[in-house]
């Protein structure tokens, strides 16, 4: 009965809440610089009307992270949800069809706009499930804690990871679902127990500068960044194999059991040649070198080059190996000294590696033995009428910080969206996706704070 009074209360308001999502997606939280004291304020208001607590914590330039709580107890059982406030910037505004910030609905079925699936559409979703179960002053026996985080987007240790070591590192959690967006079309929704790391690393090549009529009395940096770029597919074979999370043929059963038969599964992979890509890439680290720049004039030897290496690692893979395994390749396999404070050299010829990004991946080893998480996949059952998957996440979210800290590895990752349209010109979400992730946290929470 009282999940009833649940799903007719979303149906009831679904055009409120519609609202309030189209409110996030309209205020400007793109990171960088952030500004997602916009978006924390607008949750506040939403909440505090209802006599929710909830507590801003302000940082920087307008910039914030929120938690929120249905009750003021913590002596039963404590769920968490997840969200981050912040999106990457939309690109130029020329390549979208409808304006990044419009949250423009068409045909009452699509809603576009920068975050509306990465990831204010989870996030709308989960603040509205807080709202409704103190609205319908639901009896239960634990506390839903919201945490709306700023800088997921560069990273997370401002948001989710100050979090932990803070507001709620007293707080025992014993359940956690970040709400970014899992749906991975064709496929149905996909609940992910994983997630791969991020490293990136800064390879800079220094030369010797000159002129250009007179190309040997130089050392081109570019032609030495070349020569580290045809060496990059040797890497693997000085890095120290690491097991994956799930193998192959695990990963592939887990997929397949969406599917009415084994023949349909196998055909589908045959379609969507993405679908394999995906699957292989869970399987082993990956490496892409996503950005370059040198040169100062066009009748200059350059004497500097930077390009980036984008690397996503296996959850346990640590970036120690990583490193010593590109500074091998770059001196024994180029020629290169690689310079660092131990080496420190005279050289005007020589390479430097500095490591931007370094979050690892993480993984909830005891996932296929949780009861809640039996009962969240039967609900999403329900509520999507599809079976959906566990899977993992190919690319990395702030889900390692709840999980390697100890603080909850029982954390999950589901959410409306499609995960293909996040960072892309004209990023949308579907409506209906968006209510019945509503209804999904809702009637989730509401289950998890009443069982004993």
């Amino acid at each position: 009965m009282r999940e009833e009074l649940i799903i007719d209360k979303i149906e009831q308001e679904k055009e409120e809440y519609i609202e309030f999502f189209r409110k996030l997606v309209q205020s400007d939280s793109i990171n960088p610089p952030g500004n997602e004291k916009n978006v924390a304020l607008i949750i506040d208001d939403f909440l505090k009307a209802i006599g929710v607590k909830t507590e801003i914590f302000s940082f920087g330039n307008n910039r914030a992270n929120l938690v929120a709580y249905l009750n003021d107890s913590f002596d039963g059982r404590n769920l968490l949800y997840n969200g981050h406030m912040d999106t990457v910037p939309p690109g130029s505004e020329e390549d979208w069809k409808y304006s990044p910030l419009s949250a423009l609905i068409k045909r009452n079925k699509l809603m576009f706009g920068r975050g509306t699936t990465d990831m204010k559409g989870g996030l709308a979703a989960m603040v509205i499930a807080l709202k409704i179960l103190k609205e319908l002053k639901m009896e239960v026996a634990g506390n839903l804690i919201l945490n709306a985080v700023a800088d997921e987007e560069t990273g997370g240790k401002f948001g989710t990871g100050w979090c932990v070591d803070n507001p709620l590192k007293e707080i025992k959690c014993d359940f956690a679902i970040i709400g970014e967006a899992t749906g991975l079309n064709p496929l149905p929704k996909a609940i992910l127990v994983g997630e791969k790391g991020h490293l990136q690393i800064k390879i800079t090549t220094n030369g010797i500068s000159g002129h250009s009529g007179m190309p040997a009395m130089s050392k081109n940096a570019i032609y030495m960044m070349s020569e580290i770029i045809e060496k990059l597919d040797k890497l693997e074979k000085y890095i120290p194999k690491t097991k994956p999370p799930i193998e192959l043929d695990k990963l592939k059963r887990l997929v397949g059991v969406s599917f009415p038969s084994e023949e349909i599964f196998e055909r589908i992979m045959k379609e969507q040649p993405d679908l394999d890509s995906v699957l292989q890439s869970l399987t082993s680290f990956s490496k892409a070198l996503t950005m370059i720049k040198g040169g100062i004039k066009v009748n200059v030897i350059p004497d500097s080059c930077e390009a980036v290496l984008d690397v996503r690692l296996l959850p346990e893979q640590k970036s120690e190996p990583i490193l010593m395994a590109l500074k091998k390749l770059i001196e024994e396999d180029v020629g290169y000294v690689v310079k660092d404070q131990s080496n420190d050299t005279s050289s005007q010829i020589f390479v430097e590696l500095q490591v931007i990004t370094d979050s690892e991946g993480s993984y909830w080893s005891e996932w296929e033995e949780s009861s809640d998480l039996k009962e969240f996949y039967e609900l999403v059952e329900m509520v999507y009428e599809k079976k959906p998957f566990y899977f993992l996440l190919p690319a990395s979210a702030d889900a390692h910080f709840l999980r390697n800290k100890g603080y909850c590895p029982q954390t999950i990752l589901f959410g409306p969206g499609r995960g293909r349209t996040a960072h892309a010109a004209d990023e949308f979400i579907e409506i209906l996706d968006f209510i019945r992730a509503i209804k999904v946290y809702a009637i989730f929470a509401y289950r998890f704070l009443t069982k004993k």
